[in-house]
């Protein structure tokens, strides 16, 4: 989740710091000047997660979150910092600000990463900062009919994407960042790479979109096509770890294309390189929001609700909660019953008194 905190003046943080951005006097916490032999905190901080290889999300999140605790301190630096300033700021956060208890997290995990891995200072007061207790709630399901009313509203590649999310239970991410080479036809399947936790899963391939989607890649080899033969690396597409190194022209291979690539190119965020990448998740959320208000579906509908459906809709028809399990990639298979919780039952399967009177 990002954080919802805005970048407003905080209390403790000295007149002159504009709102909405950073102060110039932040600066010195950022990068370091070239030829500089030190690398300042945030630098430190974002190599300390890329050595970790956490995602680029991840990343940004714990820099933000470090750059937030040092302006609401009056751009103190964190070794002047200790419990109280921690407690504080995490009060603030959930008493002034309300944030949700994911976000409070969140703030907790940056700024313990940050003085154990970044700073090396392993005190005792890290471990007694209270962390927020996460509400356990029930996920939000389509019942089949609302997510044929929605699918309806949606066309093109938008409907191709949400109908694979609910046929096969993905991620939004795990399928704007499915490659040619993941799609099984012939076996009817899609291989998850890198999914939550870094762990690669199989999940199946719905039947009824083996058509369309085969389509789809067709039109997109086309486009891949028109980039190779643009040339200045139109055509290569970004490799996990150091593949592009190991393999020069992977880049270029069919295979390794992203199967739902943007419309325009775009600048890696770490790299600079200006290439293809895949679809930006906002639009895909739009749509299907936007899509859900057409159909009068009134319950909160994000493309995450679609897992929810596929989950719950697969425990109706009888599987077992174990094969359930490994098609979402959970670790544990608690985190799999919460649907038992939500499956048409009406009211868990009991008869209210109140209708037999």
């Amino acid at each position: 989740m990002s954080p919802t905190l805005d970048d407003g003046v905080k209390p403790g943080t000295p007149a002159g710091t504009a709102p909405g951005g950073t102060s110039p006097d932040l600066a010195r916490f950022e990068q370091a000047p070239p030829g500089t032999a030190a690398p300042r905190l945030l630098q430190r901080l974002r190599e300390a997660i890329r050595v970790r290889h956490y995602s680029i999300r991840t990343e940004d999140a714990y820099a933000d979150w470090a750059r937030r605790f040092i302006l609401f301190h009056g751009k103190r630096h964190p070794l002047d910092l200790g419990a109280d300033e921690v407690a504080a700021f995490l009060t603030y956060l959930a008493v002034q600000r309300n944030v949700a208890a994911s976000t409070q997290n969140q703030a907790k995990s940056a700024l313990l990463f940050l003085y154990r891995v970044v700073l090396g200072i392993e005190l005792p007061w890290l471990d007694e900062v209270i962390g927020a207790k996460a509400p356990r709630r029930l996920p939000v399901v389509l019942t089949p009919t609302e997510v044929r009313a929605l699918l309806h509203e949606l066309s093109g590649t938008m409907g191709l994407v949400a109908s694979l999310l609910y046929g096969t239970g993905m991620r939004l991410l795990e399928g704007l960042r499915l490659r040619v080479k993941d799609v099984e036809f012939e076996r009817r399947e899609i291989v998850i790479r890198d999914g939550k936790g870094g762990k690669d899963r199989v999940t199946v391939l719905p039947e009824n979109l083996m058509l369309p989607l085969n389509e789809h890649i067709s039109r997109r080899r086309a486009l891949h096509n028109k980039d190779l033969a643009a040339g200045a690396g139109a055509g290569e597409v970004w490799l996990p770890d150091a593949l592009a190194v190991k393999y020069p022209q992977a880049a270029q291979a069919w295979g390794w294309q992203w199967v739902f690539p943007s419309s325009t190119t775009s600048v890696d965020p770490r790299s600079g390189v200006i290439r293809r990448h895949h679809l930006n998740e906002a639009t895909v959320q739009r749509s299907v929001s936007g899509a859900a208000r057409r159909a009068g579906i009134d319950k909160p509908c994000s493309p995450h609700v679609l897992r929810h459906s596929f989950a719950t809709h697969m425990l109706q028809a009888g599987y077992d909660i174990r094969t359930v399990q490994e098609l979402l990639g959970h670790r544990e298979v608690s985190t799999t019953m919460i649907y038992t919780h939500v499956l048409n039952r009406g009211g868990r399967g009991v008869r209210s008194p109140f209708d037999q009177i």
